[in-house]
């Protein structure tokens, strides 16, 4: 085993997609009371900052296609979150209730020095991104919730009957057949696939769930925020969703994307959902 007790196979499958960046990546580790956190850092040093959030039973490295179209004006900031697969290392304390993953990642944007910043995440890192939004929306300048999860409705039955193997079992085979499922066999990137397959067996994975934000806080949130659904989701009903958003955050964009399925997102139709993201950013900067 490697580093933090994550296998040399991981590690390798890791910087193989982080080597698929097409912009310079620097990295920084920043140490806290739950471990030290792995940040993936690109773009030009002046630029609004972004932090990247991944879906649950990915890595920060997941962001390949989106990186170059996102990083040619904000410096981004692609975070493994500690207890999940990724080159964060989990402390004597790692985050175990939704207050410390929220007090980790303060820890996170203090740590690299940024007062606020424009949100983004995908799936579980949407969930993340929207209830951080409600935690500190002082920190929080733009939110970008791509296919996010148990934000505004559940997950589909069938979904989690599918899920429920590999979640009982992990094993990169059953990782992989759930993910042609889902994505329809959509082609993926196949460094990409290496390593979501080895992260199916990351030790000791542990994932901090939550209730969804309150429905009159989502109302009262001043921030803009864009919502980009899968039109092809197995996760939940991407039209169902999309009536929930309008209901709670009236505010909001919202775009479901045809094509592209909930795991495929962020790489699948990676040129449409990066052209929305940088639009939206620009639009509704202060």
């Amino acid at each position: 085993m490697a580093d933090g007790g994550y296998s040399t196979a991981f590690l390798a499958a890791y910087d193989a997609v982080l080597e698929r960046w097409p912009v310079q990546v620097e990295t920084v580790d920043l140490p806290s009371a739950y471990g030290t956190t792995r940040v993936n850092v690109c773009g030009p040093a002046d630029g609004p900052p972004l932090i990247l959030l991944h879906g649950g039973g990915t890595t920060a490295a997941t962001w390949f296609a989106n990186a170059a179209e996102l990083a040619r004006r904000h410096r981004l900031y692609a975070v493994d979150r500690i207890g999940e697969p990724g080159r964060s290392v989990r402390g004597e304390r790692p985050p175990r209730t939704v207050r410390d993953l929220l007090g980790w990642l303060d820890g996170v944007l203090d740590g690299l020095g940024l007062g606020s910043a424009a949100v983004c995440g995908h799936s579980y890192g949407g969930w993340i991104a929207l209830t951080y939004g409600v935690h500190a929306p002082q920190r929080v300048r733009q939110l970008v919730l791509l296919d996010p999860t148990q934000c505004f409705a559940g997950f589909r039955a069938g979904y989690l009957l599918r899920a429920l193997p590999t979640l009982i079992t992990p094993t990169p085979s059953r990782a992989r057949a759930f993910l042609r499922w889902e994505t329809d066999g959509a082609h993926a990137d196949p460094a990409w696939l290496r390593l979501y397959e080895l992260a199916a067996q990351f030790p000791g994975a542990r994932v901090v769930t939550g209730k969804r934000p309150r429905p009159d806080l989502l109302r009262a949130l001043p921030t803009p925020a864009l919502v980009l659904l899968a039109g092809r989701s197995r996760a939940h009903v991407p039209h169902r969703v999309a009536s929930a958003v309008r209901r709670v955050m009236p505010h909001a964009e919202i775009a479901v994307i045809p094509g592209v399925s909930h795991h495929a997102m962020p790489w699948h139709e990676a040129a449409e959902i990066n052209a929305r993201i940088a639009g939206f950013l620009g639009r509704t900067a202060a």
